[in-house]
């Protein structure tokens, strides 16, 4: 078992709107795309965030640039009372903890 975090290039999450949030994945080759891609999905994406599968509204896999997008509902919209990344440059971290 190897962490993604280990092989990848780029793990970055930010805003997609208010309401939702984007994480994305970058690996240097085609190889290292090809062997992690399938241990990105949405269930596995769900797990590490704590939140239902019905809250990671896509996971794209763009092959040519060796990448994947994924994007979540955000637990509170940006810039709400008690919400704490305005941003959403922050999120990425539970990534840190996926294996494939």
């Amino acid at each position: 078992m190897r962490y993604v975090k280990d092989v990848a290039l780029v793990v970055r999450s930010k805003n997609a709107g208010p309401y939702e949030l984007t994480l994305d994945l970058m690996f240097p080759d085609e190889n290292t795309y090809d062997e992690v891609r399938g241990s990105i999905t949405k269930e596995r994406i769900a797990e590490l965030y704590k939140i239902d599968v019905s809250q990671v509204l896509s996971i794209v896999h763009f092959a040519p640039a060796h990448a994947v997008k994924i994007t979540l509902v955000r637990p509170r919209p940006s810039g709400d009372l008690g919400e704490t990344d305005v941003y959403g440059a922050q999120q990425h971290a539970p990534l840190f903890d996926l294996t494939y």
